[in-house]
C-alpha cells in the first residue's frame, strides 16, 4: 500500500459529512455515519431521484470495467477517487474477466484508507495497490501508481464521479490533460460527471445543500463544460450521454424519466 502510514492512526472526523460517506450511504453502505446521514438526507430532500443515480453510476462502471477489459483487451486500471469499498470493486470486476489485471486506487478520505485492505484483496495472478493521495497531486499519484502500472502499455483512468470534487480554481483540466499525457496511445479515460444542466429545477437547489452540509464541496458541469475533458481523445460510442444510458444492458431497469449525469469513454490516441 503506497504512503499509507500504516503505523500511525487513522484519524476520522465523524462530525462533518465528507462525499465519500455520503456516497456510500446513497448506495446503501453502512460505512457512514449520522453527520453524513444528515447530509445526505437533506440533498435527498431537493433531489428524491439522486439514489438511483449514484447506484447507476456503480452500474457504469461494472460495464465500462467490463467491456475495457473484455472487447479492448486493457489489462491495467487507474481508478481515482475510488471511495469506500462496494459491491462490484474495480479489481473485481477486471480480474473476472482478465485474472491477471493490475489495478491502483486512490483517494484521500481516512475512511477509505481505513478499508484499502478490501481493495488489495487481488487475484493470484494481478495485482492491486492503494495510494493514499489527492488527485490533485496528479504527479505523487502516478509516481506511486507506477510500482504497479506499467506506463509503457495502456492504462484505463477512471475517474467515477469525482471531478466535481475539483473547483474551477484547481484547474481541473489541467489535471486531466496530465493524466492522459502520461498513458500510451491505446489507453482510456473514463468520467462520470454530476450535470448543472439535467435537472435545472432541482439540481441547483440539490447541489447548495451538499456544499452547505459536505466539507468536500463540488461544482456540477454542464454538458459542454464534461465534453472538453476529452478534447484531444477519440470519444467510443456511443459518445458523450448520461452514465445510464452508457451501453446498458439489456436487463437495465431505468425508471421512467431516469436522470443521472454526463459520462463518456474515450481512447489515446
Amino acid at each position: 500500500m503506497s504512503d499509507s502510514h500504516e503505523s500511525e492512526p487513522i484519524r476520522i472526523d465523524t462530525t462533518a459529512a465528507h462525499s465519500a460517506r455520503v456516497y456510500d450511504y446513497w448506495l446503501g453502505g453502512t460505512t457512514n455515519f449520522a453527520a453524513d446521514r444528515a447530509a445526505g438526507d437533506a440533498v435527498l430532500a431537493a433531489r428524491p431521484g439522486l439514489r438511483y443515480s449514484v447506484r447507476a453510476n456503480r452500474a457504469f462502471l461494472v460495464r465500462v470495467v467490463s467491456w475495457l477489459a473484455g472487447e479492448m483487451g486493457v489489462r491495467q486500471f487507474l481508478d481515482i477517487g475510488t471511495g469506500i469499498p462496494n459491491e462490484n470493486n474495480t479489481h473485481e470486476v477486471a480480474q473476472a474477466t482478465v485474472p491477471g489485471a493490475r489495478v491502483v486506487y486512490a483517494d484521500n478520505d481516512p475512511i477509505v484508507l481505513a478499508h484499502a485492505h478490501e481493495l488489495l484483496r487481488t487475484s493470484p495472478e494481478g495485482a492491486t495497490d492503494y495510494i493514499n493521495g489527492d488527485l490533485r497531486d496528479t504527479e505523487k499519484l502516478l509516481r506511486e501508481a507506477a510500482a504497479t502500472l506499467d506506463f509503457t502499455q495502456p492504462v484505463a483512468i477512471l475517474l467515477l464521479g469525482v471531478m466535481h470534487h475539483i473547483p474551477d480554481e484547481h484547474d481541473p483540466y489541467g489535471i486531466v490533460n496530465a493524466l492522459t499525457a502520461a498513458v500510451p496511445s491505446g489507453s482510456y479515460l473514463v468520467i462520470s460527471h454530476p450535470a448543472s444542466d439535467l435537472l435545472p429545477a432541482t439540481q441547483g437547489e440539490a447541489s447548495k445543500r451538499y456544499n452547505q452540509h459536505v466539507a468536500t464541496g463540488q461544482r456540477l458541469r454542464s454538458r459542454d463544460e464534461v465534453a472538453a475533458f476529452f478534447e484531444g481523445l477519440e470519444l467510443v460510442e456511443p459518445g458523450l450521454t448520461q452514465w445510464h444510458q452508457w451501453r446498458p444492458d439489456l436487463n437495465d431497469d431505468a425508471p421512467e424519466g431516469a436522470i443521472t449525469g454526463h459520462s463518456g469513454v474515450a481512447r489515446v490516441p
